[in-house]
């Protein structure tokens, strides 16, 4: 069964949409020690102080983020974070993409629903 998932700020409208994505150079987070070969924790991903480092312009995830671009990683599989997600509850963090291989993302919409926004 779904369940919500809460985020911060102010709510817009949104459009629940799947993606097809291939690409090379995907940190899976979940892999025992990957973080740590990055200098990061899966606490340091979820610090409730995120918004308070950034008003200081330190903040953790934001460094970390462009470590891993510079050393060639595209893509990053990490869980949610938000409130109500649960542990299988993830999300694909992408810095570059593209309509070819690799790295490529694209909408799946097999009933033509979006067509015409």
């Amino acid at each position: 069964m779904p369940r919500p998932i809460e985020h911060s700020g102010d709510l817009k409208p949104t459009a629940i949409v799947a993606y097809d994505s291939d690409g090379e150079n995907v940190l899976n987070s979940r892999a025992p020690g990957a973080l740590n070969k990055f200098g990061m924790t899966p606490s340091g991903l979820a610090d409730p102080g995120w918004r308070d480092q950034m008003r200081g312009g330190k903040e953790a995830t934001l460094a970390f983020s462009q470590h891993l671009i510079t050393k060639g990683v595209n893509r990053l599989l990490v869980r949610s974070f938000a409130r109500g997600a649960a542990e299988v509850d993830l999300n694909l963090v992408l810095w570059k993409w593209g309509a070819t291989s690799p790295p490529r993302v694209s909408l799946i919409d097999d009933e033509g629903r979006l067509s015409g926004i």
